[in-house]
């Protein structure tokens, strides 16, 4: 096997799920040349990945909104002509989309995808020259490994290793990172409740720090460190930056957002509070200590989420 190419786009959870199945890609083809396509939003966490050899950025939200410019089409012009150069023996799309599959389309090399039973937009599935069937009530990390392993002959082994290494930590540093941002309004915690955990950790000595990524989060943030003495809020910055000061937390808690799976991934000890999707299939997993509160349909209070983190805080 000389050349592997994976598509997973997006999003920031989504391309957190996959490194684990680039670790058992890597281990079983050591000597193979491994790429990976992914928006360019997600580029510098996808560089993280010891066993990517190259990540190809691709723009597929921007180029949608900017149809009409030249530069556009120009850039895809471009893209494509990278990913024909990569000439692969396998290319493996995780994601399951139409707009993934398309991807794959551009590419050189034997095409791998789930079959119609199993991905999530059926019509995609007709795009690839091999199909493989993987159960959809499974874990995202689950089946990313899985197809990964049927498309290049392997079968995974238990253990998950998202590959990541952790940076150098100044151990005099202690701080508790509120992941408090999330795509839909339903994951969303109250304000109440992310002032009264934080008002607690910063009683445990705990510095506080409050990352953000859009207006609306800007602001919410705002709002919290003014209710949470001696919190502040981090500036907004690259993923692989982000990813630097996660890992070296000494906790997180955080509703169902891509950077919450992150945690998991550098195993730091971690609060995951659910609330309207469901942990199994889309819950944090790693080797670190961690609880989740809540699930589909509940709302756990902060008492709850304080609790969870005297255990895991004496713990460590």
């Amino acid at each position: 096997m000389r050349d592997i190419l994976f598509i997973k786009t997006s999003s920031l959870g989504d391309v957190v799920h996959q490194m684990p199945a680039m670790t058992d890609a890597r281990r079983r083809y050591p000597e193979a040349r491994v790429t990976w396509v992914v928006e360019e939003a997600f580029a510098p966490l996808a560089k993280l990945h010891p066993g990517v050899d190259d990540v190809i950025s691709v723009s597929t939200r921007r180029w949608r909104s900017q149809l009409l410019q030249s530069s556009t089409w120009r850039d895809i012009s471009a893209f494509k002509a990278r990913m024909r150069a990569v000439n692969a023996d396998k290319v493996i799309d995780t994601q399951g989309l139409i707009r993934s599959a398309l991807i794959a389309r551009t590419a050189q090399g034997e095409r791998h995808g789930y079959d119609a039973a199993s991905i999530r937009e059926p019509i995609a599935s007709r795009f690839y020259d091999v199909t493989h069937k993987v159960a959809r009530n499974q874990h995202a990390v689950t089946r990313n490994r899985l197809l990964t392993g049927l498309s290049l002959g392997y079968s995974p082994d238990d253990a998950i290793d998202y590959g990541l290494i952790r940076p150098p930590k100044d151990e005099a540093s202690r701080y508790a990172v509120l992941l408090h941002g999330t795509s839909k309004a339903a994951k969303e915690w109250r304000e109440v409740d992310w002032i009264g955990i934080g008002k607690w950790l910063r009683g445990q000595g705990l510095d506080v720090l409050l990352p953000w990524g859009s207006e609306r989060e800007r602001l919410r943030c705002e709002r919290l460190v003014a209710a949470i003495p001696g919190s502040r809020v981090l500036d907004r910055q690259p993923l692989d930056a982000t990813a630097k000061v996660i890992a070296n937390a000494s906790l997180v808690v955080g509703v169902d957002t891509g950077l919450l799976h992150l945690a998991a991934a550098y195993s730091v000890p971690l609060i995951a509070v659910f609330l309207a999707t469901d942990p199994g299939l889309t819950g944090p997993v790693g080797s670190g200590p961690m609880t989740v509160i809540g699930g589909k349909g509940m709302y756990p209070s902060f008492e709850r989420v304080i609790e969870a983190a005297q255990k895991l805080l004496a713990a460590a």
